[in-house]
C-alpha cells in the first residue's frame, strides 16, 4: 500500500493480467506484503486499499515465513509459478509488461502442449 512502485506498476499490471486471461488459463494473486510500518498496514486498511483500487484479484496478507519463503526482499516482487508449482520467474523490483507478457506466453504455450499430448 505505501510502495510507489507497487501502486504506479505492479498493481496495473497484475489487473492488466487478471483482464487479459481467463481464471481457467492464469490465476492472479497478489500478496500484501509488510516490510515497514507494520502498525498502519491494518486489515481494515488493507480492505479500502483493495476497494479504492478496484482490485478484483484476491490478496492475502502472507506472514513473514511466507515472505521468507520465497526470499522476498521488498516490493515489489514478481513471483511467476508454472502448473506444477514451480517459480519461474522471480523479480526483484519493476518488470516491463512485454517481459512478463514474454514468460506468461511461454508459460501458456507450455501448457497448451500438455494439454494437447504434444
Amino acid at each position: 500500500m505505501l510502495c510507489p512502485g507497487c501502486v504506479i506498476h505492479a498493481i496495473p499490471q497484475a489487473k492488466a493480467i487478471r483482464e487479459a486471461f481467463p481464471p481457467s488459463r492464469l490465476a492472479v494473486i497478489g500478496l500484501h506484503t509488510v516490510f515497514e510500518h507494520h502498525d498502519a498496514m491494518t486489515p481494515t486498511a488493507l480492505k479500502a486499499f483493495v476497494h479504492e483500487y478496484r482490485i478484483s484479484h484476491p490478496v492475502g496478507k502472507p506472514m513473514p515465513l511466507t515472505m521468507q519463503a520465497y526470499a522476498m526482499r521488498g516490493t515489489p516482487t514478481l513471483l511467476v509459478f508454472d502448473r506444477q508449482g514451480r517459480i519461474r520467474l522471480d523479480h526483484f523490483g519493476h518488470l516491463d509488461d512485454l517481459r512478463v507478457g514474454a514468460v506468461l506466453g511461454q508459460l501458456l504455450g507450455e501448457a497448451e502442449d500438455t494439454d494437447s499430448g504434444a
